[in-house]
């Protein structure tokens, strides 16, 4: 699939921002023969290592207080999905007529691999991962790049044609496509997310949908068929839509009959799996795992290898991950529930009560959602950090509440108000920057603290 690429033999480029998609941009700008300026809010002090080697390479750094001073005499932009573009700057910018791309553009302009793309607001790294595995035990030269935590700048250029990237895609990174096609292009699900970023919600959804923009009807279009808003937002796709459904038969596609997995395609239609075989717990891993077998079908994964690997597939860590079991009570770790959909989808994945902590830095979405089902399934709602007083006011009269001071504390007041046969729940619906770097550190906390609850002699199943 050959694709123009971008001359940038003696063009001045910007790079905003240099985390990891950043340095990878930097590096093939380098190999493309650009001038290359790589700017950072953070100053000299907070840069590590690599940048300094960036700079060792040919870099030009603007860093702090000058991260921005180059970009109005630019030939070229290329922006980290951290950047909010709706910054006055960048006004400017568009004013002045200078190019801007992201750095999944960047990559897919200097590759000839066959791109998958994956995205929705909840489930893209649980389906990346295993969409790439069905395809890698396929014998498929499939790799796993994106959003999921390798640059695609790392990994895209060096592939030929006939090889592909598995790519997970963020909305950030679908604001600054232009010719960015993938062959097969999956929309997950549409909830309420990133409102801190993005004026409307509609606005969020938009850049979702952009992962259809310039499909061709040779190309795969896989929606979830359950969700309205996916199904509005794929409603133009061009290339051949598909859908998957948990609640539905389908006569194409991939859905669930009875207990089993059913996968119809091409007049033919086969049983993947039985639900009860998936490793993968929770209403929402059963939708990642036929939206992850119908595209890898398409992709020309035979069923008995999609069988194998969705049957062995264990998950992702801080995705519904089972910790331990101590005196009967389960605790598990969904620190990457940073939005009311994704708690949604989780509580609705236990039938017995659960004690839930949650809370973090609010990202302006709408709590309310949470309503009915904390009203049937919580038995208790610990809070922590910033949005908690939030969560308060929305939650308190259909749950009993009460806040901690830290996730350790929440842990220990979790498992005095938890019963034999009941849950600890981690699923914050909100980031974790108020107290955390990440949701992963959020994550490793939570499982220390599980640890601590009993010592090594106790009554201990699983591993935290």
């Amino acid at each position: 699939m050959q694709r123009a690429m971008i001359d940038l033999a003696g063009k001045h480029v910007v790079v905003i921002g240099l985390a990891r998609s950043g340095e990878a941009a930097c590096r093939l700008l380098l190999k493309q023969g650009a001038a290359v300026v790589g700017t950072d809010r953070r100053g000299e002090r907070e840069i590590g290592a690599d940048l300094c080697r960036l700079e060792q390479d040919g870099v030009r750094l603007e860093l702090g207080e000058r991260y921005l001073r180059s970009l109005l005499s630019a030939d070229l932009i290329v922006v980290s999905p951290g950047i909010d573009l709706r910054e006055p700057l960048f006004q400017r910018v568009r004013e002045a007529d200078i190019p801007l791309i992201g750095e999944v553009e960047l990559a897919y302009r200097h590759s000839d691999a066959t791109f998958i793309g994956i995205t929705g607001t909840n489930g893209k790294s649980t389906t990346t991962t295993l969409l790439g595995a069905m395809l890698q035990q396929a014998g498929l030269p499939a790799h796993v790049a994106g959003n999921i935590g390798t640059p695609l700048c790392r990994v895209a250029p060096s592939l030929a044609a006939g090889e592909c990237v598995v790519t997970e895609l963020s909305s950030f990174q679908l604001e600054t496509i232009e010719e960015f096609r993938p062959h097969v292009a999956l929309l997950l699900n549409l909830a309420p997310d990133h409102l801190d970023r993005y004026d409307q919600v509609e606005d969020y959804y938009r850049a979702k949908a952009r992962i259809f923009e310039n499909q061709r009807p040779s190309d795969f279009a896989i929606v979830n068929a359950d969700d309205p808003l996916v199904l509005q937002a794929s409603a133009q796709a061009k290339g051949r839509r598909i859908a998957f459904s948990r609640t539905r038969l389908l006569d194409v596609g991939a859905c669930v009959e009875g207990d089993q997995l059913i996968l119809a395609l091409d007049g033919r239609r086969g049983v993947i799996c039985r639900v009860s075989e998936l490793k993968i717990q929770g209403v929402h891993n059963l939708e990642n795992a036929l939206a992850a077998s119908l595209a890898a079908a398409v992709a020309g994964a035979p069923t008995t290898v999609i069988r194998t690997a969705v049957t062995s597939f264990e998950g992702l860590e801080h995705r519904l991950e089972f910790v331990a079991e101590i005196d009967g009570v389960r605790y598990v770790n969904d620190s990457k529930g940073t939005n009311v959909g994704a708690v949604v989808r989780s509580l609705e994945s236990f039938a017995d009560p659960v004690v839930l902590i949650a809370g973090g830095r609010d990202k302006h979405g709408d709590f309310a959602p949470l309503i009915p089902l904390v009203r049937e399934r919580v038995k208790r709602l610990i809070l922590i950090g910033e949005a908690a007083d939030t969560l308060r006011r929305v939650l308190a009269s259909v749950c009993p509440t009460e806040g901690a001071s830290s996730l350790e504390e929440a842990v220990r007041r979790a498992a005095d108000a938890a019963s034999p046969g009941e849950v600890v729940l981690l699923s914050p619906a909100c980031a974790s920057f108020d107290m955390f770097a990440d949701f992963e550190e959020r994550g490793r906390v939570f499982k220390a603290a599980v640890r601590r609850l009993l010592p090594p002699a106790s009554s201990i199943r699983g591993q935290a």
